[in-house]
């Protein structure tokens, strides 16, 4: 397999990457590929597999819909399988109106925009947004300045609105000092609060592409006591919590919070389709309803609500909620083979929330360019599993359906793999 002539990769600088596997064909966790090898997809292709490739009752679904009807222009239509969407992750969340995109980082801009909007309509002008250190929300610019300044964002500084940002007080297991890690944090919050504040958006649990990070469901409570207290809004992007990824439907519900704004994306459609939703209270919702035109939320999609989408979206829930225990008891099939792993001088740092198990390499630098993650993939790879560790973070975020050999042979591949590294 070489470089085709005509694509351009996503994050991969082809000048020193090796050259991408040709897959033509994927059933339940495993890739096939060209050449006949077959491999473990352990990272759930970039986290949105969420059940396993081509499900059947969700491959089905969208067949029958694309019979039905395919697209429609959703500005002046409605359709059922949007509205019974609506209906059902409303009853799920708690929020009740809810708006469709197409992906996660432009769910996270609806919620940015109707947060910003939402203060405009009411004739307030707040305008400090917090996030936190080594947060990442997307790649469109609204999303990007959200997230913590990297490399990846490096070229677009200048573009890039202000953002006050806050500690993220991150744990793992054995963390001894972490009670003042997050009264510091809490102690920033308050500072930042002093300044009228539309909204802050929080990874609820877990911070995903700045390395698996983890922080506890109580420090999150605390932090919505004061932005309750302070009127701000609390936005939570669950594009990669969400549908079960940390052993709840919603890792705002496991944290036990009730966030003015939902984002949604990723395993939405079970990785079917690409889709994006927006939850907003209802309290929200109306502000925008009024005569004056200027008061409308001006922002839509071409895709919006596109019934394939929705069709595999009502599918991959019922799967969720006929199986609540795929998702329940995943973090007790990781805690084991986890522990097990930890022995080696190497894995520092073990963490592990739900579908996710993660731990850090003693590799020097952090960075996300440390090339120790991609000497993993490598080993890993001629084991028959693939990753796409974060650096000198190596983690597992398996579909639901694997099965414990599956499993097993994943953490087998990382065991021949510190082996190798440690040589």
């Amino acid at each position: 397999m070489s470089w085709h002539p005509h694509l351009w990769h996503p994050t991969t600088q082809v000048a020193v990457a090796p050259e991408p596997l040709q897959v033509v064909g994927a059933q339940g966790c495993v890739l096939e590929l060209s050449d006949g090898r077959r491999l473990i997809d352990a990272i759930s292709s970039w986290w949105v597999t969420l059940h396993g490739h081509g499900e059947p009752s969700i491959a089905a679904a969208i067949g029958r819909q694309a019979h039905q009807l395919e697209q429609v222009i959703f500005a002046n239509f409605s359709h059922p399988p949007a509205e019974q969407l609506a209906t059902r992750l409303s009853a799920l969340t708690g929020l009740e109106r809810l708006f469709f995109s197409d992906n996660g980082s432009t769910a996270v801009e609806v919620a940015l925009k109707i947060a910003w909007q939402w203060w405009r309509n009411q004739g307030s002008d707040r305008r400090q947004l917090i996030a936190f250190e080594g947060a990442y929300h997307g790649d469109t610019f609204g999303a990007m300045a959200l997230g913590d300044r990297s490399i990846f964002t490096a070229p677009y500084d200048g573009l890039l609105f202000d953002v006050a940002r806050i500690p993220w007080p991150h744990t793992h297991w054995g963390d001894d000092d972490l009670e003042q890690r997050e009264a510091e944090a809490l102690r920033a919050l308050d500072q930042a609060l002093q300044t009228p504040t539309a909204a802050l958006i929080v990874e609820p649990l877990i911070q995903g592409a700045s390395g698996m990070r983890l922080v506890r469901a109580g420090f999150l409570r605390a932090l919505q006591e004061r932005l309750q207290a302070s009127g701000a809004l609390l936005i939570a992007d669950e594009v990669m919590t969400g549908f079960g990824r940390t052993g709840a439907l919603f890792a705002s519900q496991r944290a036990q919070l009730q966030p003015d704004l939902i984002a949604l994306s990723k395993g939405l459609t079970g990785g079917f389709l690409p889709m994006g939703v927006t939850l907003a209270s209802e309290r929200l919702y109306r502000g925008f309803i009024s005569d004056t035109p200027s008061h409308t939320f001006f922002h839509g999609h071409s895709f919006t609500a596109n019934p394939l989408g929705c069709a595999a979206a009502l599918a991959s829930l019922d799967l969720l909620q006929h199986n609540p225990e795929r998702y329940q008891q995943f973090e007790a099939r990781h805690c084991p083979l986890l522990e097990q792993l930890s022995a080696h001088p190497l894995v520092k740092r073990v963490r592990c929330l739900g579908t996710m198990a993660a731990f850090e390499l003693e590799a020097g630098s952090t960075s996300y360019l440390n090339p120790v993650g991609r000497e993993v993939q490598r080993l890993c790879l001629e084991q028959g599993v693939f990753l796409r560790p974060l650096g000198n973070v190596v983690y597992l975020l398996p579909p639901l359906g694997i099965s414990e050999a599956q499993l097993q042979r994943c953490y087998d591949a990382l065991q021949a793999a510190l082996e190798q590294l440690a040589q």
